[in-house]
């Protein structure tokens, strides 16, 4: 085919359904294969039983039957174990591959909200508490700027205390 031109629609879907009825003629024929390979395998493995004779050699059967089945019953409660503790290791597994790599956590979006909108969602509806931050905020802030001018003084007297005080300390 040309790379430059497009296939039509229904040149694809003939060949879509082409494609489709070879496969279902591959898949039947698997079923057949796999229809005849277990007859092989039965009668390779399991020949016909002799039912000729008398009531002593069928019982003789039936009993050679019996340890046929509880010994393939074993087998397979053996198998069914040792199947479900895989599958318990493969589940205990998979939860450390998680534990190691660690939950992804989503990205947190930015919500503008207010301290109330805050507070009642951390103490439920039922709890009302109606602060204004900011007016509290604003107070603080006053009351800081407000220094009285006699701290400040004469930075020469400060620093004359302060040895003083250095002095003190030494001699003792």
């Amino acid at each position: 085919m040309n790379e430059g031109k497009k296939m039509t629609s229904s040149r694809r879907h003939h060949l879509k359904s082409l494609v489709l009825q070879i496969a279902s003629k591959w898949l039947e024929q698997e079923k057949q294969d796999v229809a005849a390979a277990k007859e092989a395998y039965l009668a390779e493995h399991c020949p016909e039983p002799d039912l000729s004779g008398d009531q002593a050699a069928l019982m003789e059967v039936c009993k050679k039957l019996h340890q046929a089945i509880d010994k393939v019953d074993e087998e397979r409660y053996d198998i069914e174990a040792k199947v479900q503790k895989a599958d318990k290791e493969i589940e205990d597994l998979k939860l450390k591959v998680v534990d190691l790599a660690g939950v992804k956590k989503p990205a947190l979006k930015k919500v503008r909200m207010s301290a109330d909108a805050m507070l009642k969602a951390l103490l439920g509806s039922k709890h009302t508490v109606n602060m204004d931050l900011r007016a509290n905020l604003k107070q603080v802030k006053k009351e800081t700027k407000e220094e009285p001018t006699e701290a400040i003084g004469d930075w020469r007297k400060n620093i004359e205390d302060k040895a003083d005080r250095k002095k003190m300390f030494e001699s003792a």
